[in-house]
């Protein structure tokens, strides 16, 4: 039961610990309430994996062959974040790409909770998938809070990377991983993106090459707007596709949307009037 060709996420039980096998590698996902606290590795059920004494504690353990390489490094990569410590979360259920979504979100910040732009951004995706092909197409999303939308993009195909603030990032990977295992062909990677800073050290400009760029609900009434522009521009090369999604608000969303079309091509894909959101397609001018 233990040993097994494909991913397997499932809560620890003393029965399936000690079957575990040295020919297994174990990957242990610690929540406390349902956030991320840890995610590390243990070759054999004698290193101990398992953690005690938290309140709330549940452990998960990933089996998975021990020459996936490529999976192991995405889940290692995936150690870095420490979650945020809401004192509440909820539990809320999607339906995209065919199959059923659990996202973990909170109220106590606005990276912790899906809103209206993401969701129509994934009905987007899941409509025109044929058209847009995202088998392995390389993707990265901006703001990807809780994850809905690189959850949807790779369950499709696509190599995502999801980035965000670093007090989102431990919410998200949960979200990812919970997701994606056993769903995805690619496990999507987690990175730290704070707009318009480190953004050559970061993603040196000599290794960007994604097909397509994501984003929604990032313009809203913040002083980050310029930061925004900037770092979506960076990150598009020749050929590069940015989609994104917005609920228009305030009179600065079009303020954003007016510079957005001084730099980028744009073309008005979707509108959903029922929330106010419109879908934009952006590919970066070239002089």
């Amino acid at each position: 039961m233990v040993r097994t060709s494909h991913w397997d996420l499932r809560p620890w039980h003393p029965a399936s610990f000690h079957a575990c096998s040295s020919a297994t590698v174990t990957h242990a996902i610690t929540l406390v309430g349902g956030t991320l606290l840890s995610l590390f590795l243990c070759n054999s059920p004698s290193q101990g994996c398992v953690r005690t004494g938290a309140t709330r504690q549940e452990t998960y353990f990933i089996f998975c062959p021990t020459d996936s390489h490529e999976i192991q490094q995405a889940l290692q990569s995936l150690q870095k974040f420490v979650p945020a410590n809401y004192a509440s979360y909820t539990q809320e259920y999607y339906r995209f790409a065919g199959k059923k979504i659990v996202i973990q979100e909170s109220i106590e910040s606005y990276g912790a909770v899906v809103w209206p732009a993401a969701m129509a951004l994934c009905q987007y995706l899941e409509e025109h998938a044929e058209e847009l092909n995202f088998q392995d197409a390389k993707i990265l999303e901006i703001g990807a809070g809780p994850g809905l939308v690189s959850i949807v993009a790779s369950i499709l195909g696509a190599q995502v990377t999801a980035t965000d603030l670093p007090d989102v990032l431990g919410n998200l990977q949960f979200n990812l991983l919970r997701n994606t295992l056993h769903r995805a062909a690619h496990l999507p990677e987690v990175k730290e993106l704070a707009w318009g800073e480190g953004l050559e050290d970061n993603f040196p400009k000599a290794s960007l090459s994604y097909d397509y760029v994501l984003a929604s609900d990032v313009v809203y009434h913040h002083y980050f707007l310029d930061k925004l522009l900037t770092t979506m521009v960076y990150l598009c090369q020749p050929g590069t596709v940015l989609l994104w999604a917005n609920k228009f608000r305030f009179s600065t969303d079009y303020e954003f949307l007016e510079k957005f079309k001084q730099v980028f091509d744009t073309t008005l894909l979707a509108e959903f009037p029922e929330s106010s959101v419109k879908v934009f397609k952006g590919v970066l001018k070239w002089d």
